[in-house]
């Protein structure tokens, strides 16, 4: 017998830039922006007639920042999903204590897994291909073997964007390469409705459709190719 898809009341997204939504552009919007987080809550709505949904994120914010503004104000809203991805602006840092860091998290992500709710974390994505973003590989493969620790420790669920080769494509990304287009954001949000229960999910959307219609760009054009934005002037 198949398990059951989990029910959803109420959701709750912490974290930055990659959960507002920044990439993924839409004017109907009260910040002007969709995202892979408002994507998931539509798609879960579809299961709760009393479904309510808040996005917590603020572009820019590190892991601190995220924890000491948004982490009271989630569990006063009693979700039972929340999702938090935080430190990646941290890792694009000069310096960084990665261990202090995590401490940090660790503690956050405690606090939220024992109010009940199911959580979702996620590692930081494998941009190993970037002529820019390699630099920070080394350390984004700890931070990632960390945040781990910190889920298996707490019983969260894990969204392991390391190994999501998809996003070797560049069209899941804006034209600065390092938020998310709307096709990254849509596939992200497939991505995340799997990890949380429903499988099956990715059958005939645009996540499938992409990475099919068009070989895939080879890592040696991905680093060399210049970065210009859609509506860039010439």
């Amino acid at each position: 017998m198949m398990s059951q898809e989990p029910v959803f009341h109420r959701y709750v997204a912490l974290g930055d830039s990659f959960t507002e939504g920044v990439g993924d552009p839409d004017a109907t919007r009260p910040n002007g922006l969709r995202g892979w987080a408002d994507r998931v809550a539509e798609e879960l709505a579809r299961r709760s007639a009393d479904f309510g949904y808040a996005n917590l994120a603020i572009r820019g914010r590190l892991l601190g920042p995220i924890v000491d503004e948004q982490l009271d104000a989630a569990v006063a809203l009693e979700p039972d999903l929340v999702t938090i991805y935080a430190g990646g602006n941290d890792l694009m840092r000069p310096k960084i204590d990665l261990d202090a860091l995590v401490a940090r998290y660790d503690d956050a992500i405690g606090k939220l897994t024992e109010t009940g709710a199911t959580v979702l974390v996620w590692t930081a994505y494998d941009a190993g291909w970037s002529a820019v973003f390699s630099k920070i590989r080394g350390r984004s493969a700890v931070y990632n073997e960390l945040v781990r620790e910190v889920a298996d420790r707490h019983g969260a669920k894990l969204v392991d964007f390391w190994r999501f080769d998809e996003y070797q494509d560049l069209r899941m990304w804006d034209w600065d390469r390092l938020h998310m287009s709307t096709p990254g954001h849509q596939n992200m949000a497939i991505r995340v409705l799997e990890t949380d229960g429903r499988p099956g999910i990715r059958v005939g959307l645009l996540s499938c459709q992409i990475r099919q219609s068009v070989p895939r760009l080879r890592v040696e054009e991905i680093a060399t190719r210049p970065i210009r934005p859609t509506n860039a002037k010439a």
